[in-house]
């Protein structure tokens, strides 16, 4: 069911700083800061030759990353993203397999544009899971 490993989403308690240690120290092409007001984050892309890095801070008061840095104060990887072809069938046998949906469970537009859903930690041993439609 899932397919590629789309990316690795890192929380960053600093954009700018995040920004200037895969751009500047490790030579990764870094896209620019892109808000994404329906989730809560800023993001910046970090393009891979085999995957991306997803560098997230947070986007108000009520921003999930806001609440994860609270608990991690470095930052952290917060979740992967992998990709599946049709986002509902995915989301129909997870959940005949037991598995939770986070939010209502219906697709949001992800930052690349695309319909994403997010799965439970506690179903995929400790991990926040992002599936995204490709």
């Amino acid at each position: 069911m899932i397919g590629r490993l789309n990316h690795v989403a890192i929380a960053v308690p600093d954009l700018d700083e995040g920004i200037r240690l895969y751009r500047d120290v490790l030579g990764a092409s870094v896209s620019d800061p892109q808000d994404e007001p329906e989730h809560g984050v800023r993001v910046v892309f970090v393009e891979l030759p085999n995957t991306k890095i997803e560098l997230l801070y947070p986007l108000g008061e009520n921003s999930p990353i806001r609440a994860f840095l609270e608990k991690n104060s470095a930052g952290g990887i917060h979740h992967v993203c992998y990709e599946v072809e049709d986002i509902i069938a995915a989301r129909d046998r997870l959940i005949g397999e037991g598995a939770r949906i986070l939010g209502n469970g219906e697709p949001k537009i992800g930052a690349h544009g695309k319909p994403v859903l997010f799965l439970h930690p506690k179903d995929f041993t400790g991990t926040l899971v992002e599936l995204e439609q490709v």
